[in-house]
This record gives C-alpha cells, structure tokens and sequence, in this order.
C-alpha cells in the first residue's frame, strides 16, 4: 500500500507525493467529470488510504494508478470521442464499480474480451434507448 504524504492541485492536475519522495500525477482532461469541473468542485475531494474521491462529480482515481504506465485502450479512445456518454452511469447501470471502469479506461487494468463485449452491449442498449425517444 503506498502512503501518501501531499495530494495537490494544479490548473490542469492532481499531484500526490509518497512517504519515499515519490511524485506523480493525473491530468483531469484524461477524466470526463474533472475536466469538465470548475476549481472549487475539483478542490472539494477526499482522500483517504486508497485514493482520492470527489463524491460530488462522482469520480475516483485509486493511488496506484498515478504511477501505472498510461496506454490509451480503445475503450479510452470511445469515451473521450463521446463525452455525452458518462462512463460512472455505464458502469453503475453494468452494477461495475466505477472506479474498475476507470482502471480499464486509463490501461492500468487488462479489460477481458468478455467484459468489453459487455461494456459494448451495455453501450448499445443505451443507443437504443435513445433512439426509441
């Protein structure tokens, strides 16, 4: 578990620093709802053992992925192209933690065949929906 000694923000980022001098970062354009959120929403966040939670946007970033390699997956790729599409609500309608989805959008976790057929059909029922409006 990494212990985290200073979490904090700039214009474009959320900075950690860990107990060994160890510093990283994440860019809030590579996530929808803090990109999207003003100054004061991205500085009303909490932190506790295991990362960093806004509960007002909505959104999660787990300690460990400040420092995974970053590859941008082509499920990335779809959810930056289409913003309308709140991958949080795709994933709670999956019942997937939001913050699992997050780990396979940002490459920090492998998403199996399986689960991005999932993700895919649960994309298109959404389409569907939207289109019977």
């Amino acid at each position: 578990m990494l212990h985290i000694e200073k979490i904090w923000l700039t214009d474009d980022a959320i900075w950690i620093r860990t107990a060994d001098g160890r510093e990283a970062a994440e860019r809030f354009v590579d996530y929808p709802r803090l990109a999207r959120a003003t100054a004061d929403e991205r500085a009303r966040y909490l932190a506790d053992g295991a990362g960093i939670h806004w509960p007002e946007l909505d959104e999660d970033l787990c300690y460990e992925g400040f420092f995974t390699p970053k590859t941008h997956s082509p499920l990335y790729d779809f959810f930056m192209a289409h913003p309308e599409l709140d991958a949080s609500a795709v994933a709670r309608r999956m019942k997937m933690p939001q913050s699992l989805l997050a780990q396979y959008l940002s490459g920090a976790r492998q998403l199996s065949e399986q689960g991005f057929e999932e993700i895919v059909r649960t994309v298109r029922s959404i389409g569907r929906e939207l289109v019977e409006v």
